[in-house]
């Protein structure tokens, strides 16, 4: 991973350490000057480290003859010197249309590059958040689960028989949902004639798509036409929420449970999660959950959102690292604004690569290429008992 330059953190904590001090003075306007150079810092070092952190090892021959051989197929259809492989692994697809839209592909001049609206997703389907397991089959795959926490050591005296105590054990089992990009047509004209790398902005877009509807679904699905996500999974585990009581006890103002989260209500969420799964738990909240925290004090005046200081050291909220997810929902009445415990509780599996499919003869009549990727995922939360991983944090309504 590139590491961002030593003086950029040191940048931000120091102007983090001024927005603390005008947040405990209560001096609003000062403390919202202060914290917008440290988002301003986060996101210098951001696009050092950010950029990188996905970065494999690979063998960049290879990865070069395979990006030309997947170009060739999006231009042409052909499929020459080219393993069924080869296709699906750069295959993650976009949109692409006439002259009307996508026929801008074709420059009159020598511009070779597009600028391209963003929206954030969470990486959700990357290691380190939820268990992503991978199969070669959409057939159901049970995933076992044991709770025997109910059972203990005990004493035996001597010469006397150990008893029989029985391991408890059952699954859960895991589908395969199918997603699909949504269908792209291009021209002939387009693929043939555009300096536009076609196919490298086609893979980003379709996996970009596919990210914000794995994004949502495994957040929300409701685990009948479509993936069980976190927060239903949780749920139907059994789980008690938390219901905020707001941050008037810290402030002095007149916020509620039902627009503010307060540091009781982080504090009482954290112990709500056993200790056994709190060695390696992770908040889960929206990008302005997360902005409603970052002004909030502990009950000895510390802010509880703090900056990592190095690229190694994460921010932090209580001393935990957090994941921005935008199918959160926001701080609002009864809404369920925070996931705390074990994400690797939650398992995701994915079937197989995604699989890009180049329509020819559908819009041939047309002079068009339609082009379709498609994906089999499915999840849920592997818990048993009454000993949760994960809990929520509610507003009150």
């Amino acid at each position: 991973m590139r590491k961002a330059p030593v003086h950029l953190y040191e940048q931000r904590n120091k102007a983090h350490a001024t927005a603390s001090t005008f947040l405990a003075r209560g001096e609003k306007t000062q403390f919202e000057a202060a914290m917008s150079d440290v988002t301003r810092l986060t996101k210098e070092i951001n696009t050092y480290e950010t950029g990188s952190e996905n970065h494999r090892s690979v063998d960049f021959t290879a990865e070069v003859r395979a990006t030309e051989k997947f170009g060739k197929y999006v231009r042409t259809g052909s499929l020459e010197g080219v393993e069924k492989r080869d296709v699906s692994e750069g295959a993650q697809g976009i949109h692409v249309g006439t002259y009307s839209s996508l026929g801008f592909f074709v420059p009159t001049g020598f511009v070779d590059r597009v600028e391209q609206a963003t929206k954030y997703f969470a990486p959700l389907t990357e290691k380190g958040i939820f268990d992503v397991i991978d199969s070669s089959s959409g057939n159901a795959l049970p995933y076992p689960v044991s709770d025997d926490t109910a059972n203990a050591a005990s004493i035996v005296g001597e010469g006397s028989p150990a008893s029989e105590v029985d391991a408890p054990a059952s699954h859960v089992v895991l589908g395969a949902y199918k997603l699909s990009s949504g269908l792209v047509k291009a021209s002939i004209e387009l693929l043939q004639d555009s300096l536009i790398d076609v196919e490298g902005w086609l893979a980003d877009r379709f996996g970009e798509r596919f990210g914000r509807g794995l994004e949502n679904l495994l957040t929300n699905g409701n685990g009948s036409s479509q993936p069980t996500g976190l927060l239903v999974a949780i749920s139907a585990n059994g789980a008690v929420p938390v219901i905020a009581a707001g941050s008037s006890a810290n402030s002095g103002g007149t916020e509620t449970g039902a627009n503010s989260i307060g540091y009781a209500d982080l504090v009482s969420l954290e112990h709500s999660v056993d200790p056994s799964y709190r060695r390696s738990a992770k908040f889960m909240l929206h990008d302005t959950t997360l902005a409603s925290i970052k002004k909030i004090l502990d009950k000895f005046g510390r802010p509880l959102w703090v900056p990592g200081v190095s690229a190694d050291d994460p921010d932090r909220i209580l001393g935990y690292q957090y994941i921005i997810n935008q199918s959160m929902p926001a701080i609002a009445p009864s809404a369920v604004s925070m996931v705390f415990g074990d994400m690797s509780k939650f398992v995701v599996r994915k079937v197989m690569p995604m699989r890009v499919q180049r329509l020819n003869e559908l819009y041939a009549v047309n002079g068009q290429v339609g082009f379709l990727a498609w994906y089999r995922i499915d999840s849920n939360l592997v818990a048993a008992g009454t000993s949760h991983p994960l809990n929520v944090l509610q507003q009150h309504s």
